[in-house]
């Protein structure tokens, strides 16, 4: 074994959102000498193959969307041309590396020290760490942590190595003719808006009845049927027997749906998998330290991010929890508050519970706490009370009715005080709106809370604030 050729404090396996945010916070803030190994580019999937590359997509796909509806104003707009989505690709990515850089700089600010490669556990205080230029390293650290996130699923259907991930979405030079998404989860609901926007044929497989099946009753019916009335084509109860090459540029799906029990075909020029991720565990070495996973491979670690082995801690998606950018980011804050901030952080930890989530579909949907069942399955049906309203938002007061989008809102409250457990919110605006209901759900918001607040008019926002 080569000799150690580096010592710290605190050694950060991933270089993803939420490790770079607890290393810099260890030694920007508290003076942890601190590694940081990444062995793709830094920030991980949020910033280079999530978050961030979707949502200037989502972007582009809300300016399609406009133009399509400016009509409806009194606008005659006329374009000379398709979109071009080859020069929007790659601005995109120019945006992408910029940020690539400021996290770069943002290490060497805090005084964090780079590594780029793929790290090993040897066992639970000593890593090897491989560097983009095939050299190695050893390194001793008196505490680790293990943010290394995930990866897309690909199925073993035959042929299945034809289609692409959400990771190669983001590399895609020309927009599809057809595209197939096959998944039911925010990700592949949101894609799916986005092809369909910018213009291309599309259609959605999912296993069952409808998508986003984690998310309220609410949501999942309002946001299929809306789907269907833009023109996507949802192929429920579907599954896939093989992929086949037609030629250089396309290829035949083989599958069973609702419509075609029997089987049938479709021919696309491109098919994206979404069918869930798993963590990037793979070569971590985990069994040379001993520490646990569960059935998914994810490492189990508890609410104050402990492993089973003293000083190996772990955050993120690789933990299965709940799989989202700012939760790694706030964990990993708290960790290094308790780990390196002296005693008054013994205790922190981030509160996993009512954690706000947005899905970039078209309409938006924006979710807080508990669905109807769980709260109905938590605290009983007649200590639960919903309010709940649609409606049509007046932004498509001028469009005629096959054109108008919905609107949907629910709030779950419970006990007498109502103390409101629950809201779910579908349609324009949901996104920047939840974030502000989300801090009143957060402090423990009562019903009667919601109803002091005087309505901002005329806004879609303030159905929430009025409802009966």
């Amino acid at each position: 074994m080569a000799p150690i050729s580096k010592e710290c404090d605190f050694l950060v396996i991933g270089g993803g959102s939420g490790g770079l945010a607890c290393a810099r916070r260890a030694s920007g803030q508290w003076g942890a000498k601190t590694i940081a190994v990444e062995s793709n580019r830094l920030g991980g999937t949020c910033v280079n193959v999530g978050c961030v590359p979707k949502k200037v997509t989502w972007n582009a796909a809300a300016i399609a969307e406009t133009l399509h509806e400016a009509a409806a104003y009194g606008f005659n707009i006329k374009e000379t041309g398709p979109f071009d989505f080859k020069t929007f690709k790659h601005k995109r990515d120019d945006y992408v590396k910029r940020l690539n850089g400021i996290y770069e700089r943002n290490l060497e600010k805090d005084h964090v020290e780079y590594l780029h490669g793929r790290a090993h556990l040897l066992n639970k205080n000593e890593v090897e760490v491989v560097l983009h230029n095939g050299s190695k390293e050893i390194i001793r650290a008196k505490k680790i942590l293990l943010a290394t996130g995930g990866h897309p699923n690909i199925p073993n259907t035959p042929g299945a190595e034809l289609g692409i991930t959400s990771d190669g979405f983001f590399d895609l030079e020309t927009l599809p003719k057809r595209v197939a998404l096959v998944g039911a989860g925010y990700i592949a609901v949101e894609m799916a808006g986005m092809f369909h926007h910018l213009g291309s044929e599309t259609h959605l497989f999912i296993r069952h009845e409808t998508f986003l099946r984690t998310f309220d009753p609410v949501i999942q019916e309002t946001i299929i049927k809306e789907y269907e009335r833009q023109g996507l084509h949802i192929h429920r109860n579907s599954s896939q027997s093989k992929i086949e090459k037609k030629d250089d540029k396309w290829m035949t799906m083989h599958y069973t749906d609702k419509n075609s029990p029997n089987g049938s075909t479709l021919d696309i020029d491109c098919l994206l998998w979404a069918i869930g991720r798993s963590p990037e565990v793979e070569d971590l070495g985990l069994d040379k330290a001993g520490v646990n996973q569960d059935q998914k491979g994810h490492i189990i670690a508890d609410d104050y991010q402990n492993t089973n082995i003293e000083n190996i801690y772990s955050l993120g998606d690789v933990c299965g929890k709940i799989e989202l950018t700012p939760v790694a980011i706030a964990a990993g804050r708290q960790l290094a508050n308790r780990l390196f901030g002296g005693p008054e952080f013994k205790n922190a930890k981030l509160d996993y519970t009512n954690i706000p989530s947005v899905v970039f579909a078209h309409p938006e949907v924006g979710s807080i706490g508990m669905t109807e069942q769980e709260a109905r399955d938590t605290f009983g049906d007649e200590n639960v009370k919903i309010y709940k309203t649609d409606f049509t938002a007046m932004y498509y007061a001028m469009m005629p009715p096959e054109a108008k989008a919905p609107t949907a809102y629910k709030v779950i409250c419970t006990g007498e005080e109502e103390k409101v457990v629950g809201l779910h919110i579908l349609g324009s605006g949901s996104a920047e709106m939840l974030q502000g209901f989300g801090v009143a759900v957060k402090m423990g918001a009562r019903k009667r809370d919601f109803d002091s607040c005087v309505a901002i008019h005329p806004t879609s926002a303030e159905e929430l604030v009025t409802l009966k």
